[in-house]
Formats: structure tokens, C-alpha cells, sequence
């Protein structure tokens, strides 16, 4: 069916049901018009009768009618309000009928004189016409000749056109039915039809709980479609406060769930801090809604209502995320010589994710068709990696700082000893999957899973750098944490924090850096107090979270000696970063200068001489370039490094002697 057939085809079924039932209406108010032009009083007889709604099930009227139970008398008010809308000489008989008045729309008086069966508690706030806000009660010092006016969101549901209520569009989401889903999480969407295949009160109120927020959507989508439901999200954060405004909104929610047989999904998951009137609000919705009710949140949230049906929801397992990989990617999962198995091993995805990322190659694909140089398989690989890369990337914005690494290993001037072991960090992260999963070392223990390592060192040796060098060297983003500002004097704040960071993290396996690992750790000594135990159960909430956390999670200290062995004990890798040597120092020299910075007459063996750690070389090297700049030289010289280390001494705080820049100029 085309838009035009949409457009054309409804619309007179349901204006004609309109129309039609508008006739006796019309009679009744041409009658009494009559009677007021002759000064006869208007018989019983010549009320309008009783509203029969079409029997036609697709008629909006008669959907109307059923769904809010109004009456034959509360029907004509809706048909008599809707008219003057549709039928401009419609109002003009409500403006002959009721001459006194000047505003000419209708009024629950003249309701009373055309239409059959009046009755007083149609009137009144709890009725369904003003109760459900089918019709608006204008201003006016008496309620029986206010004028009256069909809500706009009745009047085009009327004829036949439902759309969302649009005091209602800034605030709820409309859910799309997913694409595919997935067997494993078929058992959780029949529970869901299961606890609400019975109508009522007794309803349940379901909660999915978990990380996965789109597989959430999509599991309540299902369920309800299969119950002919269609779904809205609301975010907690978009909730109403104001105790008028959420009024307002519960009520127009309840009559839209109900007009479009919807059910609302509840996302608590954004939601870190809740102030007292936004827990009120949470409160008063899950209390007052009576329709269909889901909640999607990070963890079990304690409910008011008894009746809960409390799901935990995870991710597609790795087997169900290659066949969608296989699925999405078509003949080219087979090209990619078992690159999905990486995939899967690395990203832990849902099946939307895992759908847009193929649907990226395949435009990949459309726009390079004509490319007179045939893309490699390479760059279809280096492609999807780097959509999962983006798709599965945290947002850990408040928390973290994503660091772009550009560092490559030979930029990195360690030991053979300390290098050869972050190598050997970088295989465990590689071969994960194949030790884990294929040579059964997961079915084993779930514990000491997570890839951890320490580094230690004085400031500038080169800590944050080799992070910044493994994550290059394994593509992946790489998040770093300040402990220190995670870490909160309130009890319980800092797990809280911490555990922001896993969750948001675990999809993409990023590398999260855990600087300043001081604030958190130190000798474990005898509890004194509740502090001292509460400090002890932070550590541990860190290291066990290190321990489950499917990518490499790093610290790094300048104090190794003020972790407790027991602590070190979980950490699989611990990786010291020894101030730099004479001929270290050379190599770090030699490399500081990126290929575009012009220099002249540099004398690495010199400036090696200097006993500075990498960090400030490469302090001093960018301070000279900028000397070097602003002096509109051609190159750098060692004359704007003796300025640029003169400067960074005394940064340090350093006498800087003679015999350490002796020959420089």
C-alpha cells in the first residue's frame, strides 16, 4: 500500500462514522434553534438519541467509545464538540442555539437541552470526558456555559490518524522492532508474555537488569509485540518533577496508553545521582501507571511494587555473535579467513551493533565498487575493527580521558627485560580467546580471567607511554582513570565510580589506565576503624572487578613499595620502569625530534648527559622547538635546548652545573 492509499483509504471510513452519527445532532440542534425562534418549548422528543457507535471494529469512534466506557450522553458530547471542528455550520448552530453566549462553541448546557440521557456526573473532574482530557473546559465563571473544545489528540484519533500526543514527543521514544533476535534470550521474552498474558491489575511489573541497554529495548520490544503491544521508552532523566508537570504527564500517558495499546519502557539506566524529587517521581510513576510497566536498569533496583518480574539480561553469547558476524557480513565473512572469530573474541556485542557495523562495509563496499585498485581484505578488516571500535566505545566522559595512542614500540627505550615482558602482555591480550575458550582454561575457573598489570616507576619513565604503546599495538582505545579522583571520602562512592567504569567498559574490552594507583592502595594494616575497612574492601572491589574484566586493566604507581604483597599477589603482570641509563637516554635523544622538526648540530651524547628521565626530555624538546619558533629560526639548535633545560631545572627545582652543559654553545 502506497502513502497515498494510507491517506485516502481510512479516512472517509472514519469520517463517515463522524458524519453519520453527527445527523441526529444536527436535527436535535436545528430543532432547538426552532423552538427558541418561536418561544415553544423543546419536547423531549426532539433530543438527539442515544450515540450508537459503528459496529465496523476499525471505526476510531467506535474504538473510542469502548476503550474510555463512555456513555450514550458522554459520546454526543464528544461527537457534538468533534463537529464544530469538521463542520463549520455546525458551530454556527451552537452559536444560534445558545445566542446569549459569545464565544459559539458548545457547553455542557447545551449538551443538556440536544442530547438524550443527560446525566450530572458527566460533568464533574472524574469523569471519563474530563478525566482522560477528551475535551478541554475553557474559562468561564460557570462550568455548565464554559465553551468546550475536543482535545486536539481525540479529534485526530477520531479520524483515524494516531499519532503521539505532542506534549509527549520531547518526553517518551518510540521503540523500533529489532531486526533479529536472538535464541538465548527467547526464554526471558516468554517469561515476559507469560506474567502479562492475563489483563489486569494484577499485572506484572517486569525489570531487566544488566549493561546492555539495547538488547533490553529490544527483548521488551518482542515481548510485546507478541502481545500486541506497541512500546515507548522515557528516560529517568526526562521524567517530570514538578509535582503539576508529572501529574500532567502520567495522565496523558495513561490515555495514550490506552489509545495506541502501548507499554512503557522505564530507562534507569543513565541515572547515576538521584536527587530526592526525581526518586519521588520514579516512585509516583511505577505506583500510579497502570499500564504495561518495564524498567531497564544497570543493577536490581529495590521496587515498591511486590509483584516484579526481575530478568537479568546479557549479551548475545559468542556463538550466537558469530553467526550474526556470519549473518551481516554475507559471502564476506568467508573471504576474512576467520577474522570473526577475532571479532567476537575482542568486542562483546549486541546484536544492533553488530548489524549497523555490517551494514558500514557493505556501504564500504558500494562506495569503493568502482575503485580501479581492488581493496584488500586488510582493509575490509582494519574497516570493521575500527567500527567496532567506535560502536562499542564507553561513555565514560565524566570518569575517564580517552588517550589516541600514536605510539609505536620502536618510539619505546626500555630494558630488554621490561620490554620482552610487554610483549608478552600484549600476547596474552591477542590469544585470550584461544587459551580461554578453545584450550578450556575458562571452564575451569571464572576467577583470574582479566588481564592485569602493574606498572611502576618514578614519574617520566615511560609508564603512560608504554600503555599508549600496547593499545597501538592492539588497536584499542585506551581510557585513563585518575584514581585519585575516583576515589571519594563517602562510603561506598568509590565502588560506585569503579563500577561505572567496568560496566561502561566491558562491551569494547578497552585498555583502562588506572594512573596515580597511590590514592587507592597502600600497606594493609590492622583495621582501626570503620575507614581502614572500608579502604581494604575498595582495593579489593578493584582488583576483583581487574580480575572478571574481559580486556587489560593497568595501574600504575610511583610507590610500588607502598602496595601490600598480598595485593600484588592478583595482579598478573608487574612491570617496573627503571630510571633511564646513559645509553637509554641516547636512544630517547635520538628519537624526540619528530621527522618534521628541522634541527642543527644536536649532540645527542651531550644532551644524554643530562640525568633526566624520558618525560622531561621530551619536555625540554618541545620547549626548544617553541623557542626555536618564536626566535624565527630555521632549526633547533643546542642553544634553545640550553634555554629550554634551564627552564625545566628549574621547574625541578635543580641546580644544573657547568660540567653537565659544558661544550653546548
Amino acid at each position: 500500500m502506497t502513502v497515498q492509499d494510507r491517506q485516502t483509504q481510512p479516512l472517509p471510513l472514519h469520517r463517515q462514522a463522524l458524519m453519520a452519527a453527527l445527523i441526529p445532532i444536527r436535527r436535535s440542534l436545528q430543532q432547538r434553534i426552532a423552538a427558541r425562534q418561536t418561544g415553544e418549548v423543546a419536547s423531549s422528543e426532539t433530543l438527539a438519541p442515544p450515540v450508537v457507535p459503528p459496529s465496523d471494529a476499525a471505526s476510531a469512534l467506535g474504538q473510542l467509545c469502548q476503550t474510555f466506557q463512555l456513555s450514550p450522553f458522554e459520546q454526543g458530547v464528544v461527537l457534538l464538540c468533534a463537529g464544530v471542528e469538521l463542520d463549520p455550520t455546525l458551530r454556527q448552530l451552537c452559536a444560534q442555539a445558545e445566542p446569549e453566549l459569545k464565544h459559539g462553541a458548545p457547553t455542557f448546557n447545551l449538551a443538556g437541552l440536544v442530547l438524550a440521557q443527560g446525566h450530572w456526573d458527566a460533568f464533574v473532574p472524574a469523569s471519563p470526558l474530563r478525566h482522560w482530557q477528551l475535551i478541554e473546559v475553557g474559562a468561564s465563571r460557570q462550568l455548565m456555559t464554559a465553551p468546550l473544545r475536543i482535545d486536539e489528540r481525540i479529534l485526530h484519533q477520531l479520524m483515524g490518524i494516531p499519532y503521539l500526543d505532542e506534549r509527549l514527543t520531547g518526553l517518551l521514544r518510540s521503540v523500533a522492532m529489532p531486526e533479529v533476535s536472538v535464541p538465548s534470550h527467547q526464554e526471558q521474552i516468554e517469561a515476559i508474555v507469560a506474567s502479562w498474558w492475563q489483563p489486569g491489575p494484577a499485572r506484572s511489573l517486569v525489570q531487566l537488569c544488566g549493561a546492555d541497554r539495547d538488547t533490553k529495548a529490544a527483548i521488551a520490544t518482542v515481548a510485546c509485540a507478541q502481545l500486541g503491544l506497541s512500546l515507548f521508552s522515557l528516560s529517568t532523566n526526562a521524567l517530570p518533577t514538578n509535582p503539576a508537570d508529572l501529574h500532567q504527564f502520567l495522565r496523558l500517558w495513561e490515555r495514550e496508553a490506552m489509545l495506541s495499546n502501548a507499554a512503557l519502557l522505564l530507562e534507569w539506566d543513565d541515572t547515576h545521582e538521584l536527587d530526592a524529587a526525581r526518586e519521588n517521581a520514579i516512585a509516583l510513576l511505577i505506583e500510579a501507571v497502570t499500564s504495561p510497566l518495564l524498567i531497564s536498569s544497570r543493577n536490581r533496583q529495590a521496587l515498591p511494587q511486590q509483584a516484579t518480574l526481575t530478568l537479568e539480561i546479557g549479551s548475545p553469547t559468542p556463538s550466537e555473535q558469530r553467526h550474526l558476524w556470519q549473518t551481516t557480513l554475507g559471502d564476506r565473512a568467508a573471504t576474512l579467513n576467520g577474522y570473526v572469530e577475532t571479532l567476537v573474541s575482542q568486542f562483546n556485542l549486541n546484536a544492533s551493533v553488530i548489524q549497523a557495523a555490517g551494514s558500514q562495509v557493505h556501504g564500504y563496499h558500494a562506495l569503493h565498487q568502482n575503485d580501479s585498485g581492488q581493496r584488500t581484505d586488510t582493509d575490509v578488516r582494519d574497516l570493521i575493527w575500527g567500527v567496532c571500535r567506535v560502536q562499542s566505545r564507553p561513555q565514560l566522559d565524566d570518569l575517564a580521558q580517552r588517550i589516541d595512542p600514536k605510539e609505536a614500540w620502536a618510539d619505546l627505550i626500555l630494558p630488554a627485560q621490561q620490554k620482552q615482558m610487554l610483549l608478552d602482555l600484549v600476547a596474552h591480550v591477542r590469544q585470550r580467546s584461544r587459551v580461554y575458550e578453545h584450550w578450556g582454561f575458562a571452564g575451569r575457573s571464572n576467577r583470574g580471567l582479566g588481564i592485569s598489570a602493574l606498572f611502576s616507576g618514578i614519574s617520566g619513565t615511560g609508564k603512560t607511554m608504554a600503555a599508549g604503546s600496547i593499545a597501538h599495538e592492539l588497536k584499542l582505545d585506551l581510557y585513563r582513570i585518575d584514581l585519585s579522583s575516583v576515589v571519594s571520602k563517602y562510603i561506598g562512592e568509590t565502588e560506585k565510580n569503579l563500577r561505572r567504569v567496568f560496566d561502561a567498559a566491558e562491551a569494547g574490552g578497552v585498555i583502562l589506565l588506572f594512573d596515580e594507583a597511590d590514592a587507592l592502595f597502600g600497606k594493609r594494616s590492622d583495621v582501626k576503624d570503620s575507614h581502614d575497612r572500608y579502604a581494604n574492601m575498595e582495593v579489593s572491589y578493584l582488583l576483583q572487578r581487574m580480575e572478571a574484566y574481559r580486556g587489560l586493566a593497568i595501574l600504575t604507581t610511583n610507590l610500588k613499595e607502598a602496595i601490600d604483597p598480598a595485593f600484588l599477589r592478583r595482579i598478573r603482570f608487574v612491570v617496573r620502569f627503571p630510571f633511564p641509563e646513559y645509553g637509554d637516554r641516547i636512544a630517547i635523544w635520538e628519537r624526540i625530534f619528530p621527522a618534521q622538526t628541522p634541527t642543527q648540530d644536536l649532540n645527542f651524547k651531550k644532551l644524554a648527559k643530562l640525568n633526566l628521565a624520558g618525560g622531561n626530555i621530551r619536555n625540554i624538546a618541545l620547549n626548544a622547538t617553541f623557542i626555536a619558533a618564536e626566535a624565527n629560526s630555521s632549526a633547533v639548535t643546542m642553544e634553545h635546548l640550553l634555554k629550554a633545560t634551564q627552564n625545566e631545572y628549574l621547574k625541578l627545582e635543580r641546580q644544573l652545573t657547568e660540567a653537565e652543559v659544558k661544550g653546548w654553545v
